[in-house]
């Protein structure tokens, strides 16, 4: 009887495939890579920014990359973006006007939690104030701040030295002059001293906005008071005034009164027959008169007012 033995190519098939696949995905991978290296060789720094790079070689490199393109190492330089331009930090009392700006955390509800500032005057009453600082980075000096302070820059220093300053500043100053005006005064010495603070850390102020000073209840019910106090006293000098405007009219008047019953007198006394006069022209202001002498009295409207016979037939 003849054996006979089959042998099957499935099992080569299958290695071949396998072995294909392998292939592909070893080519895909590389090309992968190579993409990857192709896309990490080069930087793009936008407008208003600079690049830091850190070599795992060297560590920080003591420059910065301006707006462009610039070439980079793969895989051994890690460069790090900083916006140059002006930042905001605003301390309030929450809200959403702070809502987006830079080292300002957001609460789920998406409002900024309550971050104003409370400082106490030089007679010991507290102030609440929300105070903006507007700022930038050196941009000559980016390498420097990343070094030394690193991207968390607005928790390490813009927030404590803005507080810190601010609340020394306050400080001198008794409330009733944070209340008149000498408060742009303040904010002029905040801005001066803090600035010195910035400048030590790689950073430019631009300025310093006090948005909003809230004083204690019993100060704030106290200037009331005192502001109701002026206006009742502004309101009884006006009276004061007008009264004494009133007596000086009345004494003017009267001393024309009596002016004028003098000449009237004098008249009377040179003149006793005026007396008539105005007496017949009292009755009739259009009377013609005649005074013949201290006793007849003639009047020559009632003369001219007698018709005539023609007058009197035409009736």
């Amino acid at each position: 009887m003849e054996t006979r033995t089959i042998f099957s190519d499935s099992g080569g098939d299958a290695q071949k495939v396998r072995n294909g696949a392998l292939r592909l995905f070893g080519v895909a991978a590389l090309i992968l890579f190579v993409l990857y290296v192709i896309s990490q060789s080069f930087i793009i720094v936008q407008a208003g920014e600079r690049a830091v790079i850190f070599s795992k070689i060297s560590g920080v490199q003591s420059y910065q990359l301006s707006e462009g393109f610039h070439f980079n190492l793969p895989l051994v330089w890690k460069p790090t973006k900083y916006d140059v331009k002006t930042l905001t930090y605003t301390m309030s009392g929450g809200g959403t006007e702070a809502s987006g700006e830079r080292g300002r955390p957001m609460s789920e509800n998406g409002q900024v939690p309550d971050d104003a500032l409370t400082a106490l005057t030089s007679d010991g009453l507290p102030l609440t104030l929300d105070l903006s600082v507007r700022f930038h980075i050196d941009p000559d000096n980016v390498w420097k701040l990343h070094q030394e302070v690193g991207a968390e820059f607005v928790d390490k220093i813009v927030r404590p030295a803005s507080r810190s300053v601010a609340r020394m500043a306050f400080a001198a100053y008794p409330v009733t002059d944070v209340y008149s005006g000498k408060r742009q005064r303040i904010v002029a010495q905040i801005q001066r001293e803090l600035s010195e603070k910035f400048k030590g850390n790689y950073l430019i102020l631009d300025e310093v906005l006090l948005r909003d000073i809230r004083f204690p209840a019993e100060f704030q019910n106290a200037i009331e008071q005192k502001q109701v106090a002026e206006q009742q006293a502004q309101q009884m000098v006006f009276e004061v005034d007008r009264a004494r405007s009133e007596k000086q009219q009345k004494i003017v008047q009267a001393q024309g009164e009596s002016e004028a019953i003098r000449k009237i007198a004098d008249a009377l006394t040179k003149n006793p027959q005026l007396i008539q006069y105005e007496y017949i022209h009292k009755l009739s202001p259009d009377a013609k008169v005649i005074i013949t002498d201290s006793k007849t009295i003639i009047s020559l409207g009632d003369i001219w007012n007698t018709p005539s016979n023609g007058d009197k037939k035409g009736q």
